[in-house]
């Protein structure tokens, strides 16, 4: 083999192997398919359309500005409910995706999360999306 291409083929796993490993997704969009909702679930798909579509898509499908939400890293035993108020309320660091930080989003009332999570589970859910359990 070629001195030249072996030194490449090495850099360049050794470039792999030193990158940060992001969600598996070829694109920040997913096909998200909505079914009837609860009450409480259809409430929170029009908070969350008017509070985080901006960046998450509406429907949570993802967008330019935030990954989709109806995804399997954010499944349950991944992602719990309070991990998603704890970023709404106070932000998050970057850590699957590369859309950089996302900031604290205090514009959203406290008493919508029950909502917005009602709607993202069932959304979830209806997709396929089930809980795993995390291992690290």
């Amino acid at each position: 083999m070629n001195p030249k291409f072996k030194l490449a083929v090495y850099l360049l796993s050794a470039l792999l192997l030193a990158t940060p490993i992001y969600a598996d997704h070829t694109t920040n969009h997913v096909d998200v398919e909505v079914g009837n909702l609860s009450s409480l679930a259809s409430k929170g798909r029009l908070v969350f359309n008017t509070n985080c579509a901006s960046c998450h898509g509406v429907d949570a499908a993802g967008g330019t500005g935030g990954p989709p939400l109806i995804h399997s890293i954010y499944n349950p035993g991944h992602h719990s409910n309070v991990a998603f108020i704890r970023a709404v309320r106070s932000g998050v660091r970057q850590h699957h995706w590369q859309f950089g930080n996302m900031p604290p989003q205090q514009h959203v009332a406290f008493g919508d999360m029950v909502f917005l999570m009602k709607f993202i589970r069932e959304v979830q859910q209806q997709n396929g999306i089930e809980t795993k359990v995390h291992k690290m």
